[in-house]
């Protein structure tokens, strides 16, 4: 589920395009590219999401250089459906939570939610555990059935320098949806939950990002994740 590389040139000719997603990207790049270089950041960066449902927070992280992700942005989630917990079937209204990948082709600069972009649900975990459903976005707007929708100015934001980073050679940026932060702590609250084992599973993504500071390598193994450390050992 690691994100591929791309040539910018391909990766380019793939990105889906509208005049709504180019009048936002002329509405907002200039304060981006303000705020990137206060941090030492390009436009065009390696992006990687992090939401935790119940913060109602949404995490964008771009990479410095070579090296490891910095933290740009966090954006209150201004709606999700359902309760903590994954994606199940289509209709149950819940949001995933998970592993995802997106890729050129899952943009959506027509949504009729402004602008979004596809998580991938379901990913081969979800479809290991006979789990259904289909377009399940972070979109803007303010309603969700089964979405994260990030209200219109944020994801001006987020879809632009998500763009960005695709157009310029970034085969697909990874989404890690979680219930919440999966502190020790806050697992062992969690513990009376039937979800708990599976949130279990979802915490060394969460830890070995906050150590490395680099998304970890993520991979689907009889039904279960298999994560690993894809930091650089200098």
């Amino acid at each position: 589920m690691t994100a591929v590389p791309a040539t910018a040139v391909d990766s380019a000719e793939l990105i889906p395009d509208s005049a709504r997603a180019r009048e936002a990207e002329a509405r907002v790049r200039p304060a981006l590219e303000r705020d990137l270089a206060t941090v030492r950041l390009r436009y065009g960066a390696p992006v990687f999401v992090r939401i935790f449902k119940r913060e109602s927070e949404l995490e964008l992280w771009l990479r410095e250089g070579e090296g490891k992700f910095i933290l740009f942005r966090k954006y209150p989630v201004c709606k999700f459906s359902g309760d903590l917990g994954p994606k199940q079937r289509e209709g149950d209204n819940q949001a995933p939570e998970g592993f995802y990948s997106v890729a050129p082709k899952q943009l959506n600069p027509t949504s009729k939610y402004h602008l979004a972009f596809n998580l991938g649900y379901p990913n081969e975990y979800d479809r290991a555990h006979g789990r259904t459903g289909s377009a399940l976005m972070v979109h803007g707007d303010c309603v969700s059935i089964g979405c994260y929708a990030m209200g219109d100015a944020g994801i001006e934001e987020i879809y632009t320098l998500a763009a960005a980073a695709l157009r310029a050679g970034q085969g697909a940026f990874d989404v890690h949806v979680f219930p919440f932060r999966p502190t020790d702590a806050a697992l062992a609250a969690s513990a009376g939950s039937p979800w708990h084992a599976f949130w279990q599973e979802l915490a060394p993504a969460y830890a070995l990002f906050e150590r490395d500071h680099v998304p970890p390598r993520i991979s689907v193994e009889n039904g279960r994740y298999r994560i690993a450390s894809a930091a650089t050992v200098r």
